[in-house]
This record gives C-alpha cells, structure tokens and sequence, in this order.
C-alpha cells in the first residue's frame, strides 16, 4: 500500500519560514544596529522576514527580446497558421 500524498512530506523544505529563532533575530538586529553584545536577550523587539519579491509579468519577456536582438526571427510557415487556432483554444476552455 502507498503512502497518501497529503501525508508525504516536501523534499524542498515547504517554502520559506516566517518565524526566526533568537539566534537569527540577534543577528538581524545587530546588521540594523538595534542591539548591541551584553543587552538582554528577552523580550526582543519584532524583526520583519524577507520578503518574496513580485514576479515580472509574462507580456514584458517577449517585448525585451526584440530589442536586446536586434531583427526578430521569422516563424515557420506551419506555425503562423497554427498560432490563431491555439490562442483561441486557450481563450475558450471546453466545458465539461
């Protein structure tokens, strides 16, 4: 019998964590300049996470290469009249 995917556990870690031990909030209070060596080690103040930064939108990819490339490739013969067809397929999804 196989183990039930819920139950599996994540070989990447699951994602960044978003609560620090002391050791690591002393550290990034120390790069801020909060807290200096011999200050007490309860009741630090709060230390923000990281933050993940915001994906660039798909549209601006294609837009970028033209103009890093100079002249942008011809497409093949079969792919400009496939092109229509599969916009259209992706714009309307058949219902079930």
């Amino acid at each position: 019998m196989s183990i039930h995917s819920s139950l599996k556990s994540s070989k990447s870690g699951g994602g960044s964590r978003n609560v620090w031990t002391r050791v690591e909030r002393l550290a990034a209070l120390k790069k801020a300049g909060r807290w200096q060596d011999g200050q007490r080690v309860e009741g630090l103040p709060k230390v923000r996470t990281a933050f993940k930064a915001k994906a660039k939108k798909k549209a601006d990819a294609p837009a970028a290469a033209p103009a890093a490339g100079g002249k942008a490739a011809a497409p093949a013969a079969g792919a400009k009249a496939a092109a229509p067809a599969a916009a259209a397929a992706k714009a309307a999804p058949a219902k079930k």
